[in-house]
């Protein structure tokens, strides 16, 4: 398994002023915005978690703004993977430029609950809910998404291809 952790559930519709209110939006420092991820939602989240949890959230995950701060606040804050039913697309894409992992999965999204220890594949597409002892799926992320994620984000990995010479492969 890639990562494990400890899920924190959130529900639907969860925006990107919930994940980081916009009266913190005045830096860009990912360790500045990672004290107030998820404030608005719950006060003392950013001190419950350790690094390596795993965000769990119902449909239309990070709807609202197309800003990146939502992602780099909850990367920033140590949560290792969100796995919802659903995502914003701008969200969904914000996610992988930086080099957050989100996995897409009803299954797990209805079944998994606060506290529940969870185990993720990537390249298998595997969600494993240890203190159920349940699994399920996702699709799993193609090489060049691992490699992205590898990388700490788009940016890392298009550093690292232009470092190999491998120009014509980016």
């Amino acid at each position: 398994m890639d990562i494990k952790g400890k899920a924190y559930k959130f529900g639907s519709d969860i925006d990107t002023d919930l994940i980081i209110p916009a009266r913190y939006l005045n830096t860009t420092e990912p360790e500045e915005l990672a004290k107030y991820c998820m404030q608005d939602i719950d006060e003392t989240f950013t001190e419950k978690i350790n690094q390596g949890d795993i965000i769990v959230a119902g449909k239309n995950f990070g709807c609202g703004s197309s800003r990146e701060h939502a992602p780099i606040a909850i990367k920033a804050a140590g949560i290792s993977c969100v796995i919802a039913k659903s995502y914003a697309r701008i969200f969904y894409r914000n996610s992988f430029n930086i080099g957050l992992p989100i996995l897409e999965s009803k299954e797990a999204s209805d079944n998994i609950e606060e506290g529940d220890h969870i185990a993720v594949d990537f390249s298998k597409g595997i969600i494993r809910n240890i203190t159920k002892n349940e699994e399920y799926k996702a699709d799993k992320f193609p090489d060049f998404i691992q490699n992205i994620i590898k990388y700490d984000g788009l940016v890392g990995y298009v550093k690292n291809k232009l470092n190999q010479g491998a120009k014509n492969d980016i």
